[in-house]
């Protein structure tokens, strides 16, 4: 029937009947539903907009981030100034001085900052001493992956992966449509990686991305530039994650080698450093041949204009820079004497600013409750099964080891 009751004229009935057959056709019902009735059916099904999801976004596991500081002191009935945050290897300290002066001054944060990033690029290059034209910044190196594998991968393209490492390398790999293969490290420490197996893996699958992290997150172990340099020759985009290379002791940056290694990138970040996990930015140095490419698919905006002038305040001042990151190593060492005197924890030795430690005879997430319910905030691991049962203690000030001495002892 037509609009306000009327009869349907031929034409209207025809189209309706040609509908019906489409609806049909779409919904596979059968054929002697009616038009009337497919409408009806149609009309009162119960659409959901998830059919509109890509096909491997559905089956993706979310990644599972850490527990806001305002949510924890919610869940915890403790003020955040109470609470010893050691779970997510922040800097303590916080930023240089003139960041926070940069920021209280900034003039024009209602202008779109620039995509380019120009400033913070050039202080970069002189940084690390790597070509400006090298050099790309990021809303934290998290984007820099995504962003990477957004570039490189087409629908299943391999992507190796030595676990336990940073979980993002997996979990951007699944949401651009590849597939990770895992070569796991070994099973005690030092948790090195297996280099044989990765040749082979690399070769079978004709991987296109292999990540590498070194310090390594989550056990603080380094890979040995003989290492790295014997990967490099696989034909396979090496991505290497430096983003505690400035506590380690032993390990020197690979990023002034990416202009002269076409198969090399570097990640970094201001995160550990600088303080400025809360402003997200990163960067990376690319190759050339590459960085066009990315270029072109980056987001023209993606670092705001507070984040990049907080960065080329940090830099700045890189005595403030050297004398945290001394701090730390330094508390680093005490953290770890704390921890080995626990008659129920064995350490690992870290060149990071955090330790991973395995809990012997208690249950270690039980433990890690236990720490909470004082307002110590840890890290635990119950996969894979290497690092299970093992805790992740973030360097924090002279006083929250002596918080978490404390703990320990009364457990």
């Amino acid at each position: 029937r037509g609009s306000l009751g009327q009869k349907s004229s031929p034409d209207t009935l025809r189209m309706s009947l040609a509908s019906s057959s489409v609806l049909r056709s779409i919904t596979g019902l059968p054929s002697n539903i009616n038009a009337r009735s497919t409408c009806r059916l149609c009309c009162n099904a119960t659409p959901t907009s998830a059919r509109f999801v890509r096909k491997h976004i559905l089956q993706l596991a979310p990644y599972k981030p850490i527990v806001p500081f305002e949510i924890l002191s919610e869940e915890l009935g403790i003020a955040p100034e109470n609470i010893v945050k050691l779970d997510a290897n922040e800097n303590p300290y916080g930023p240089p001085p003139e960041v926070e002066i940069a920021m209280s001054n900034l003039q024009f944060p209602h202008i779109y900052p620039d995509p380019e990033s120009r400033k913070l690029r050039k202080a970069l290059a002189a940084d690390c001493n790597v070509p400006i034209e090298n050099i790309l910044v990021g809303c934290g190196a998290d984007e820099l992956i995504d962003l990477l594998l957004r570039v490189v991968l087409d629908p299943d393209d391999v992507v190796v992966n030595t676990p336990p490492t940073f979980g993002m390398y997996s979990f951007d790999c699944a949401v651009n449509g590849g597939r990770v293969v895992d070569v796991p490290r070994l099973s005690s420490h030092p948790f090195s990686i297996d280099v044989q197996e990765i040749e082979k893996a690399v070769l079978q699958h004709e991987a296109k991305v292999l990540f590498l992290t070194s310090p390594n997150n989550p056990d603080g172990g380094i890979i040995s530039d003989a290492d790295i340099d014997r990967l490099l020759q696989l034909p396979v985009l090496v991505v290497l994650d430096e983003a505690y290379i400035e506590f380690s002791s032993s390990a020197v940056s690979r990023i002034s080698d990416v202009p002269s290694q076409d198969n090399l990138v570097v990640l970094r970040t201001f995160s550990k450093r600088a303080a400025l996990a809360g402003l997200r930015i990163g960067y990376g140095a690319f190759p050339t041949s590459l960085i066009q490419y990315i270029w072109r698919a980056k987001q023209p905006y993606n670092v705001s204009v507070a984040a990049e002038v907080a960065a080329c305040a940090a830099l700045g001042n890189n005595e403030y820079l050297t004398r945290v990151k001394n701090l730390i190593v330094e508390e680093r060492d005490r953290l770890f004497s704390v921890l080995a005197d626990c008659p129920y924890l064995t350490p690992y030795p870290s060149d990071a600013n955090f330790i991973l430690c395995r809990v012997e005879g208690r249950d270690a997430f039980q433990l890690k409750e236990q720490l909470a319910s004082q307002g110590i905030i840890v890290r635990h691991y119950s996969n894979p099964p290497s690092i299970s049962g093992c805790l992740r203690i973030s360097v924090g000030k002279p006083k929250h080891t002596d918080a978490l001495q404390t703990a320990l002892g009364n457990l």
